[in-house]
């Protein structure tokens, strides 16, 4: 039934409007109307191609969609854009028989500009950052991508000119395998995003890079090196002087040719901030790209020393269970070597 009608009201139109523009239906009309009757009479005739004309695209995109298995949102939402092309049409159609060209020109370059300029920001930033990722490709399609200020890591499946579409990885698992959840990311994003790409081009070449530089660097300037710590909590039983000389015997034996280049003998800081113990704070010079390997071999020669001194102890705070009433240990710890 509504096929027919369609059909009825597209006839109609058809039939109207070739009456009207090729036999002289317009001439024929306008001789016993008025001017302004004339205009009436043209927008009725205009809302009406426009109201048939949706209706026919609409019956054309619902036929293709159920051809071609696309989903029903997807045809609503073209569909949405269409009404919306046709209603601006209709508008400025109907605003330009009521109103000469030249008036409505003045006012779209005085308002148009300004908010096709506000409106168009995002989608022409969005073509841009597609633009460039295309051409530059930091991140190629099937790369595994983090974007950490949002909390999002997925493997690259397409690059869009407004969005890079990723399948999400954990999410709604703990794991890093993908979860075939689709995230959409907005191109205009990518100009100030921190992205990390887990499988980036050339990868190869750029660690041998790395290496050979690392490899390659000399004597270096004080500038490389920087202050390090070492905190130690020692009991109040124990010898602070035998901790003093252990801390400072690691750090010459671990940093004594950084000692030898900058000049700065390490030294110790202290303070009691608990009572727990009280903190020993070794203070020296380490290299900045070498810190973790520093730290290991002073906390490894530290850690012997203790175990082989009974002089020194490593204060460790009392847990105990509220719920199950268990009473505080009275008293500081008793000095090492005081147990039987």
């Amino acid at each position: 039934m509504k096929r027919r009608m369609l059909w009825l009201w597209m006839l109609t139109v058809l039939l109207f409007g070739a009456w009207y523009y090729i036999f002289g239906g317009q001439q024929l009309l306008f001789s016993y109307l008025h001017d302004d009757a004339r205009k009436f009479v043209s927008l009725i005739l205009l809302a009406a191609t426009l109201l048939v004309l949706y209706a026919f695209l609409s019956f054309v995109l619902n036929s293709l969609a159920g051809r071609t298995g696309a989903k029903k949102g997807e045809v609503k939402m073209i569909l949405g854009v269409i009404r919306a092309v046709l209603v601006f049409v209709g508008i400025l159609t109907a605003l330009s028989e009521w109103f000469s060209l030249g008036t409505l020109g003045t006012i779209f370059a005085a308002f148009g500009g300004m908010f096709l300029g506000w409106a168009l920001q995002a989608p022409v930033s969005g073509l841009a950052g597609w633009l460039l990722t295309s051409l530059i490709r930091p991140f190629c399609v099937g790369d595994r991508i983090q974007l950490p200020t949002q909390g999002l890591v997925g493997d690259v499946i397409s690059v869009t000119p407004l969005y890079t579409v990723l399948n999400q990885v954990g999410g709604s698992v703990g794991s890093e395998e993908p979860a075939n959840r689709t995230i959409l990311i907005p191109n205009a994003m990518l100009f100030s995003t921190l992205i990390i790409n887990y499988t980036p081009k050339n990868q190869d070449r750029m660690m041998e890079e790395a290496h050979k530089l690392q490899s390659d660097r000399g004597t270096e300037s004080e500038s490389s090196y920087m202050l390090d710590e070492f905190v130690l909590r020692i009991t109040f039983g124990s010898d602070w002087d035998e901790a003093e000389r252990i801390l400072i015997a690691a750090a010459h034996d671990v940093t004594g040719d950084i000692i030898r280049e900058t000049g700065q003998q390490p030294y110790i800081r202290a303070d009691i901030t608990d009572w727990y113990g009280a903190f020993v704070r070794l203070r020296f010079m380490t290299r900045a790209t070498e810190r973790p390997r520093i730290m290991y071999e002073l906390t490894r020669r530290i850690y012997k020393a203790i175990q082989a001194s009974d002089k020194v102890d490593i204060a460790i705070p009392y847990v105990y269970s509220f719920r199950k009433n268990a009473p505080p240990t009275p008293g500081p710890y008793p000095p090492p070597g005081a147990l039987p």
